[in-house]
């Protein structure tokens, strides 16, 4: 699970900076759930670039 959050953190991270071209904002929210079985967080982090958009959901 970890490696999988290094990779895709890592390519998203490669767009955003502008490798090829002008750099892409990177977008990211969280969230928080109280319900009465419990506390649930979760987020998500993606950039986008006209119709394409990659985004990875914690």
């Amino acid at each position: 699970m970890i490696r999988f959050l290094i990779v895709g953190i890592s390519l998203l991270a490669l767009p955003s900076c502008g490798a090829d071209g002008t750099p892409m904002r990177p977008t990211a929210s969280g969230t928080v759930t109280v319900t009465p079985s419990g506390v649930h967080t979760g987020g998500s982090v993606g950039v986008s670039k006209g119709p394409v958009s990659i985004g990875i959901s914690l």
